[in-house]
């Protein structure tokens, strides 16, 4: 072991024939690397190019599709109702999801991720941030105010390694119970929304009307479940987002609902001019420059959205901790390395103009994970196929086709999660545990519940009783109890328990 150490990555690379099996050489390349961090990584040098990387490069340009797009129009929403000088559409939407898909991804997904720190996982969407959005918007706040604050929250969290440390605080059963929620209530938000799109089809000129093809997302769910199903028995569920997603295209296409898809986005690019955006309140945003009140009205979306980070975060490096084989612990993703990236790549991407809330890039690192694939390779993949798309443009009108988004969002994200969640659940203990985390989610929300039952769990309320005795002070009580007493304010701020319990926002 001492001698592997000594040699690079060149020296102990070996060609995939002398292995007995692709899975077995795959290991092998995950336990030889030796990823710099904030150095210089090359291609063949320090990592080699796969064509498993493709796969996790064609999923996380789907999923960023979807996610920039819903995270724009929500912008677009929210910010017409609140300003009558404002009205901003459906072009306005995907223009500025195109900058957000050009100049960040050549920063932070080629360069930071792909060569200068490949344990720094991908900044990509933070997705439950998006419901928030109008509501933030009808706050007063301001996408630029916003951006600035949590790119700071994120960067002294990261710097004082507080996002490692909540990581490491979250037991497996907690961690477990989360995941579970996440993958179930999503899967099942998936196959109601491929459903409602299928029963929504109607069209004059085919003759169609509305509800007389809701079969179709029948067929569409039904053959997606037979190939995922298919794919996992021969080990190759890192192939179900393409496959499953190009699947439904066909299967949608083939049954005729295909007058439901419109190919309206130009090539060409968008205005990468930032003084275009914000420069004024007559052009681009139409908002100016930030000013105090945006700041203020920002602050508690800014705090809520940092600390629901690590939960985030944690679910994404347990993908790579079931996947990876044994003495891969150098290729992991850093949690706080990626909390450095995704702080400057949120301020850096909004002040070209962007308008995404980052995080994690859960639909890149969740298959790149069961593909047995590291982040550099891939990443530098995937920054370059989302600058194309970019560009070219029609093919995000076919990525948000529902047939094709659903069912990338329920096999690569939603499912997975769900089975990862499972597998954590090993003893009564932990089942303990994730229940009452999964309880705790239903009643109000993931983020509130992880707090909660950490700071339950680290001081043997539920889950294992001799778990307080390993744990200082500061970790049983004072982290835990800090960081429900923040996620908890935050949400009160900005009203996010008035849906269920009519709790008004505090500001």
């Amino acid at each position: 072991m001492e001698q592997q150490e000594n040699k690079s990555y060149q020296e102990l690379h070996k060609p995939a024939s002398e292995f007995e099996s692709r899975s077995d050489y795959l290991d092998h390349e995950l336990q030889i690397m030796q990823p710099k961090r904030w150095g210089i990584n090359l291609p063949f040098r320090d990592f080699r190019f796969e064509w498993e990387d493709l796969v996790p490069a064609i999923a996380g340009t789907i999923g960023i599709i979807a996610m920039y797009s819903a995270v724009m129009m929500a912008w677009a929403d929210g910010l017409s109702a609140k300003w009558e000088h404002i009205q901003l559409g459906k072009d306005f939407a995907i223009e500025v999801a195109r900058v957000e898909m050009l100049i960040p991804a050549l920063l932070f997904c080629v360069l930071a991720s792909g060569v200068f720190n490949p344990r720094a996982n991908l900044a990509g969407n933070h997705g439950p941030m998006i419901p928030l959005i109008g509501a933030i918007a009808l706050a007063g706040a301001h996408p630029l105010a916003l951006a600035i604050l949590l790119g700071i929250f994120g960067l002294l969290l990261s710097y004082f390694k507080g996002g490692s440390k909540l990581v490491n605080l979250t037991s497996e059963g907690v961690a477990g119970g989360l995941l579970v929620f996440l993958g179930f209530t999503g899967a099942m938000s998936m196959i109601g929304n491929i459903q409602d799109w299928a029963v929504g089809l109607e069209s004059a000129e085919a003759g169609v009307a509305a509800g007389e093809m809701g079969y179709v997302g029948l067929v569409v769910l039904g053959v997606t479940v037979i190939l995922y199903a298919v794919l996992a028995r021969l080990g190759k569920r890192w192939l179900a987002i393409p496959a499953c997603a190009i699947t439904g295209l066909l299967i949608a296409l083939a049954f005729g609902a295909g007058f439901d898809l419109r190919f309206e986005t130009e090539m060409g690019l968008p205005n990468l001019n930032p003084m275009y955006w914000w420069g004024s309140t007559e052009q681009g945003w139409m908002l100016g420059l930030p000013t105090v009140s945006h700041f203020i009205a920002s602050l508690p979306f800014a705090l809520l959205a940092v600390a629901m980070w690590s939960p985030d975060f944690l679910g994404h490096r347990i993908f790579q901790e079931l996947n990876y084989p044994k003495n891969s612990e150098r290729v992991l993703m850093d949690v706080d390395d990626t909390m450095t990236a995704c702080s400057f790549r949120q301020m850096v991407g909004t002040a070209v103009g962007g308008g995404n809330i980052t995080s994690s890039w859960g639909t890149y690192m969740i298959p790149a994970a069961i593909a047995k694939r590291p982040i550099p390779a891939g990443a530098i993949l995937l920054g370059l196929l989302t600058m194309i798309v970019a560009v070219l443009g029609f093919p995000m009108d076919v990525a948000v086709w529902p047939p094709v988004m659903r069912v990338a969002l329920l096999v690569g994200v939603f499912l997975p999660l769900l089975e990862a969640g499972m597998q954590m659940i090993r003893n009564e203990k932990d089942a303990q545990a994730a229940g009452i985390c999964v309880f705790a989610a239903a009643v109000t929300n993931p983020v509130l519940a992880w707090a909660l039952t950490m700071l339950l769990d680290n001081n043997g309320w539920i889950g294992d009783k001799e778990r307080p005795k390993k744990l200082s002070k500061l970790d049983r009580l004072v982290i835990p109890g800090s960081v429900l007493l923040i996620c908890l304010a935050a949400m009160l701020a900005v009203g996010m328990l008035e849906p269920k319990y009519a709790i008004p926002a505090l500001l």
